[in-house]
């Protein structure tokens, strides 16, 4: 089998698949028409997040057998076309789902304790004591939306906190011993901390607007590590302002390009403005599941799923 790796990814993935008899042909650099041009030569592509795999370019890879994303979303890829092709669709969301799970939790404490604040005020010399006193996340009662492979990692590692961990998710029957499933009702009423864990679908863009967000009982503090555009920013914005959202930690914003390696293609929007210049706002560079670790984990997960399929095949 011939495979175009369209994306850098850690050098076992090409390792181990060459090993394994692949023939491994790498492309970084030429046009999405270029590749597009050469593909039906290929059975099978890795890409992680360079550019749409949409029908025009199905149609032209005429021998694709699988596509292999190097992530743990499809969202870039024209799913239920490629299925109806027979393409086998491979992510890899094991791979990062504990990094993601620790990042998330490093965004709650920073932001119960001001860390960033803190930190660069001291480094201006100011020393401000009571204005930087924190809270504690015990007690707390922490919503997670969105119980797949990322909310169960960010669950696992509250264990070590005396918390009520609630989740929600479309799915039933997905709760656990981390996790107590509830109503979106139940949710809204009792939670004090909400981390958005959910795949980007058209039922989860906009999602977080200001109608779910008024529906919640209590101010409560907001984590997104999952997807930018399931967040309208101009009205996390205005529950910022009102003291509706107590803050909020976002590794994920609503004008990233679809590549993920860049954030704007147009001017500053104001909503974004307003957070960067906002204490009680951490942001991050979509970077909650890219650790040294994951980029390996990432990487041998695709490899041991291309290995399953081709087993399967045979």
């Amino acid at each position: 089998m011939k495979v175009l790796h369209l994306d850098t990814n850690q050098e076992l993935l090409i390792n181990q698949l060459n090993d394994l008899g692949f023939t491994n042909h790498e492309d970084y650099t030429s046009s999405k028409e270029a590749v597009e041009a050469k593909i039906s030569e290929y059975d099978g592509i890795v890409i992680r997040s360079r550019f749409t795999v949409d029908k025009q370019f199905l149609d032209a890879a005429t021998n694709l057998k699988f596509i292999g994303r190097v992530g743990a979303g499809l969202e870039n890829i024209e799913c239920d076309y490629a299925e109806s092709k027979g393409i086998y669709l491979i992510s890899a969301p094991e791979g990062n789902r504990n990094a993601v799970g620790e990042h998330t939790l490093g965004m709650v404490l920073s932001l119960f304790n001001k860390l960033n604040k803190a930190d660069a005020e001291v480094r201006t010399g100011k020393w401000l004591r009571e204005e930087n006193r924190g809270i504690e996340l015990d007690g707390k009662t922490v919503g997670i939306i969105g119980y797949g492979n990322m909310g169960k990692a960010f669950a696992k590692k509250l264990r070590g906190f005396e918390v009520e961990v609630l989740c929600f998710d479309i799915k039933d029957g997905v709760g656990d011993d981390n996790a107590t499933q509830v109503s979106l009702s139940e949710f809204q009423e009792t939670v004090d901390v909400v981390s958005l864990h959910t795949p980007q679908t058209p039922l989860t863009l906009k999602m977080i607007n200001s109608s779910f967000i008024n529906a919640f009982k209590k101010p409560f503090w907001f984590i997104n590590t999952a997807r930018g555009k399931s967040v309208v920013t101009s009205d996390l914005v205005s529950a910022l302002k009102t003291g509706k959202i107590l803050g909020a930690g976002l590794d994920v914003l609503e004008y990233e390009k679809a590549s993920f390696e860049s954030l704007f293609s147009t001017e500053m929007p104001k909503a974004f403005q307003y957070l960067i210049q906002a204490e009680n706002v951490i942001l991050s560079p979509h970077v909650a599941g890219w650790t040294i670790e994951s980029k390996a984990k990432l990487a041998q997960t695709i490899v041991d799923k291309i290995k399953a399929f081709v087993i399967q095949k045979k």
